[in-house]
């Protein structure tokens, strides 16, 4: 079923003879999940790229936020001169822009542009080799990913000139799943859903959430692929409508400390044909599942420390794990009961695990494999999951805690057997320096709460 808003390449090239598409983006992601690329002129799209791909500096996959080109990278460095690595179209995710004028998009793999080997350490492809670990069992994964945001009435360039207490929600009071609150900003949210639709990404519904000025958007599951492009789709499209109409968004996982924080919660099942792996009759506290249901959420949860960087990759995030906040602070797994760190929900064919420790500052190719990967070993081992917890998980101070900073999250990484064997040294040595240079950089940088505590009374 070809769905609205993609495109196959007989329809965009009749686009582009129309007029109707004059701009065809062509990007990847970064660590962070920041789409990277170019903006191509159609016709030459069609002439060049469409069958010889395109081509970037591979600096991209070594800088910081800023874009300075971080030093100590095996894969690029100013000693091998930062060469090019080639951008493959990948041909199932072309589809309009809606949100932008005449303009279609593309997502990329990336190959060395010496041998046009995948590129090992980009985001894309760590989630492409998880998922064909799985495949070769016979299995496929189908997702969704749940984002939340804050949504304020400053523009982006008035928004980096303050500090957060002086950014003007656009809500005044906690409005989860709250109408008349909602319909204050629904020039904005019906925008974003009638422009993700038309761009290729099925819209299910928005509501207010928890916070001041605090949204939700959910977007349909698909396979856990083109799940995660649709979440890069989702966040580009956000941001840059609110750009356009005057106003700014975060995916910031602890805006602020009184106000909730913003989750990626994190939809797995798997699937061999139509049927849903995850059903069957081994009984799993008060539901019934499989054996590979039990195993797969076994490893999910015994190795989240061991990814925890993939799920909380900034200083940022951990600042959202607060007791009684809505995100999960505990490991421990539970039926619709939202103060677990994985929720399992729904029934029979509808049966899949929820979980609830990302935030919305993650980038969707690598949250998603961690949790691929620590399901699979899961599997593999026959990994029984702990059983199954009822009541406040808040309250239960006997529950191991969710890493509780960048650093504890980078020293379990960087030494985890279990990281090397599903990734490869190659990834973890190169996302441990990104993690390294990341806490480096705010170690070193100099904070509001330092200059409000210690500048007249110290």
């Amino acid at each position: 079923m070809q769905i609205q808003g993609k495109l196959t390449t007989d329809a965009l090239k009749e686009k582009v003879k129309s007029e109707e598409i004059e701009t065809v983006i062509v990007a990847f992601t970064d660590h962070y999940g920041r789409l990277m690329g170019k903006r191509y002129d159609a016709d030459f799209f069609l002439e060049s790229v469409l069958d010889e791909g395109s081509h970037a500096c591979d600096y991209l996959l070594t800088t910081d936020m800023p874009m300075e080109p971080v030093q100590g990278y095996d894969f690029a460095n100013w000693e091998r001169g930062y060469g090019d690595f080639h951008l493959v179209p990948d041909f199932n995710t072309l589809r309009r822009a809606d949100w932008l004028e005449k303009s279609a998009m593309i997502f990329c793999d990336l190959e060395s542009g010496a041998n046009h080997e995948p590129v090992s350490v980009a985001p894309r492809t760590i989630l492409k080799k998880q998922l064909q670990k799985l495949e070769a069992k016979g299995y496929q994964s189908f997702g969704a990913s749940e984002l939340e945001y804050y949504l304020f009435e400053n523009d982006y360039r008035d928004a980096n000139d303050k500090v957060s207490d002086k950014m003007v929600p656009t809500g005044w009071y906690i409005e989860d799943y709250h109408i008349l609150q909602g319909s204050r900003i629904e020039y904005y949210t019906a925008a974003a859903r009638r422009h993700l639709k038309k761009s290729g990404v099925p819209v299910e519904n928005s509501k207010g959430e928890w916070g001041l000025g605090q949204h939700e958007l959910n977007i349909r599951y698909s396979d856990t692929l083109e799940m995660a492009d649709r979440h890069i789709v989702f966040k580009q499209c956000l941001k840059e409508l609110a750009d356009q109409l005057g106003i700014s968004v975060t995916f910031m996982a602890k805006f602020h400390q009184g106000r909730a924080g913003s989750s990626c919660h994190l939809h797995i099942s798997l699937r061999n044909g139509d049927r849903n792996i995850f059903t069957g009759d081994e009984v799993y506290g008060p539901i019934k599942a499989s054996k590979e249901f039990g195993w797969f959420l076994g490893g999910w949860i015994k190795y989240v420390p061991d990814v925890m960087v993939f799920y909380a990759p900034t200083i940022n995030s951990y600042k959202r794990y607060v007791d009684e906040s809505w995100a999960p602070t505990r490991l421990a797994w539970s039926y619709d009961n939202r103060t677990a760190g994985f929720r399992v929900v729904g029934s029979g064919k509808n049966l899949r695990i929820e979980c609830r420790i990302p935030g919305a500052d993650c980038n969707p190719y690598l949250a998603f494999a961690a949790s691929i990967a620590s399901g699979l070993k899961g599997m593999e081992d026959k990994i029984d999951p702990p059983e199954c917890f009822v009541g406040d998980v808040y309250s239960a101070k006997d529950l191991p805690h969710v890493p509780k900073n960048l650093y504890e999250s980078l020293r379990h990484f960087s030494s985890s057997k279990f990281a090397e064997e599903m990734f490869g040294r190659d990834v973890v040595d190169h996302y441990s320096h990104f993690y390294k240079k990341e806490i480096q950089a705010f170690d070193s940088a100099v904070t509001d709460w330092e200059k409000k505590r210690y500048f007249e009374q110290i």
